[in-house]
């Protein structure tokens, strides 16, 4: 899962980096060439999409360094955590649900990927399989039983890495 996350967010980097060093350039260059910038919305356009560029760089690189600081030797083998694969009821709506708990910039519920920063991931975050937690929801307050847990220590161990 770490390799997936560094293999996208190196991918967008690379994206990102070309756009700024090499596309945008081009783009505020052409723009420039139009005449009167404070009337010129192609230059106002390229240059907003410049900052936001820059600053999508700065969120992602500042997240490989969070990512480098995972140490999976340290991380709880029987608690629910980063990585950790969860089977849960909703014990009022007597619902199952399955996921995987993600980094922040990481949540697709329809793949079954939970943000370790939702309320759901902080309310999980070191409960042990059969455990019963109650999680305060904008919709207000759930209990969840977690009936299967399989950590990312656990994960990687049975893939042999």
């Amino acid at each position: 899962m770490l390799d997936e996350i560094r293999d996208k967010i190196e991918t967008e980097i690379a994206n990102l980096t070309q756009e700024l060093n090499v596309d945008l350039p081009v783009r505020i260059k052409t723009a420039m060439e139009h005449g009167d910038l404070r009337e010129n919305a192609e230059f106002k356009a390229a240059k907003e999409r410049q900052a936001f560029v820059e600053a999508r760089l700065n969120h992602l690189t500042s997240r490989m360094t969070e990512l480098s600081k995972i140490d999976v030797n340290e991380m709880a083998y029987d608690r629910v955590g980063f990585g950790s694969k969860v089977k849960i009821l909703d014990t009022g709506m007597d619902e199952e649900f399955t996921f995987t708990i993600t980094a922040g910039d990481f949540i697709d519920l329809d793949a079954g990927q939970v943000s370790l920063a939702s309320p759901i991931g902080q309310g999980l975050l070191g409960a042990k399989e059969g455990e019963q937690v109650t999680i305060a929801l904008p919709a207000g307050e759930r209990i969840y039983k977690v009936l299967e847990l399989s950590t990312l220590p656990q994960q990687l161990e049975g893939s042999g890495g």
